[in-house]
């Protein structure tokens, strides 16, 4: 099959002909991937922070199934799917207790293997690895039966893929991590696609006060028009010293860093009112630290700081109640989609992201 080979970190994609992928195990389903979109965790791995490589990236994929081991039931050949990371086995001690993004079997996410060890990738003799649990980048997936959440058979699936990671990410984030509650006042620092999400989450929360914050001009246009409040430019402005003025000295309810920054996380913390929820809903890096100075002024004033993977989002729930909003017209998908590109133009996508123009890429992986 074709896909967008990562040899090693730090170097560009190189799109190849000669991969192969076994045939689906008990359990397991081949897709056919149809459209998978460029995240900024692709752009990390690709950069150098850790990825094990050659690996095929692309986790925020849509397709449609073309064969299913033996056992599976709940999906069949030519249905359509989404392929979501971190699917949950539903049975260990943190599925069991509604917390699925930390399920036993989420190391899958970071080995770039198969719960029981393997790669169902390779070329010329040799393993290759699935990015972030899924390989989206590639012409064909091979995930476990859990992993694939069946679509409508009319959903365009090149709108579809953004629910696998950006919205069931920044939506989940405000509905399933820190919970928040109508009225509430919330500040958004970094608009891509996840950033972005988040606002829309906050909207469907009911947030009174949506106030964001991002370096890019055309980026907070967007959150404008998808519902923010109070748009912010970091260049110019103190964002904790005006969020606390646009809540009357109070400081916001909930802060959430969707860009990934120590830094942001702190100015979080800084913005939030005594009591208020921080949320780290981007990764940063992992030489990045983030610091309590004076630890007690964070304790006395009963902050909060939560980390939020994947929204802490279960799939097969999440994903269906996001796109009856999208129907809705609760949730703007359309407006997410900056660009669309074929996969031999991975490289140029991910030069977009570089820079941060748009907001997301999709990449049209079978067509």
């Amino acid at each position: 099959m074709r896909a967008a080979l990562l040899e090693q970190g730090g170097n560009p994609l190189r799109v190849v002909d000669d991969l192969e992928i076994a045939a689906p195990g008990p359990g397991q389903v081949v897709v056919r991937v149809a459209a998978c979109g460029i995240c900024h965790s692709d752009l990390s791995l690709i950069d150098g922070t850790g990825a094990p490589t050659p690996v095929v990236l692309g986790h925020e994929a849509a397709g449609g199934v073309v064969e299913g081991g033996a056992g599976v039931r709940s999906v069949r050949p030519g249905d359509p799917v989404m392929l979501t990371p971190l699917p949950a086995c539903g049975r260990c001690y943190f599925c069991v207790r509604g917390q699925p993004t930390i399920c036993v079997d989420a190391l899958t996410l970071f080995t770039g293997l198969l719960p029981d060890g393997t790669s169902p990738l390779s070329r010329q003799g040799a393993l290759v690895h699935r990015g972030l649990g899924v390989g989206g980048f590639g012409e064909y997936a091979l995930v476990v039966e859990n992993g694939a959440v069946p679509l409508p058979p009319d959903v365009p699936l090149d709108l579809a893929c953004l629910c696998g990671c950006a919205l069931q990410t920044g939506v989940g984030a405000v509905l399933n991590t820190a919970r928040v509650e109508p009225g509430a006042t919330v500040l958004v620092m970094g608009l891509g696609g996840i950033g972005i999400s988040v606002v829309q989450g906050a909207r469907l929360a009911g947030a009174t006060r949506i106030i964001v914050s991002d370096p890019v001009e055309a980026r907070r246009h967007a959150a404008a028009d998808l519902g923010a409040t109070d748009v912010l430019d970091p260049a110019e402005d103190d964002v904790a010293v005006l969020a606390r003025e646009l809540t009357g000295g109070i400081g916001v309810d909930y802060a959430f860093d969707a860009a990934g920054s120590a830094r942001l996380v702190e100015t979080g913390i800084t913005a939030c009112r005594n009591g208020g929820t921080t949320v780290m809903v981007g990764a940063p890096p992992a030489d990045q630290t983030v610091r309590l100075e004076p630890a007690v002024a964070f304790l006395s004033t009963e902050k909060k700081l939560s980390g939020c993977l994947r929204g802490s989002s279960h799939g097969h729930r999440e994903i269906p109640r996001l796109l009856a909003w999208w129907r809705q017209g609760r949730l703007n998908l359309e407006a997410m989609v900056s660009n669309r590109i074929p996969l031999d133009d991975i490289n140029d996508g991910l030069e977009e992201l570089r820079h941060s123009r748009g907001i997301r890429t999709v990449v049209r992986v079978g067509g």
